[in-house]
């Protein structure tokens, strides 16, 4: 999630991605998110365990933030609000 193009960058899991993302844009899913205004989805992975989503979002959450931004970029290069296509 995020702000805008290059902006405050959040990472997390959740078994239902439409739910979630409409949460933050009510205001209502994190008071991360809340504070900072992301209502964005710019990047989404599917994965099969749960178990791998974790470790996914504990490796995200670690990297370098111009890494995060080169992985949105390689498949979202302009940072399209992507909740239209997972409604």
């Amino acid at each position: 999630m995020t702000n805008k193009p290059c902006g405050v960058l959040y990472v997390g899991i959740t078994s239902n991605l439409a739910a979630r993302v409409d949460q933050h844009r009510r205001g209502v899913g994190s008071d991360f998110c809340r504070k900072y205004n992301l209502h964005r989805l710019v990047l989404a992975e599917e994965h099969g365990r749960v178990e791998d989503a974790i470790a996914q979002e504990k490796a995200l959450t670690a990297w370098k933030r111009n890494w995060k931004i080169r992985l949105i970029e390689e498949s979202n290069p302009e940072w399209r609000d992507l909740f239209a296509f997972i409604v």
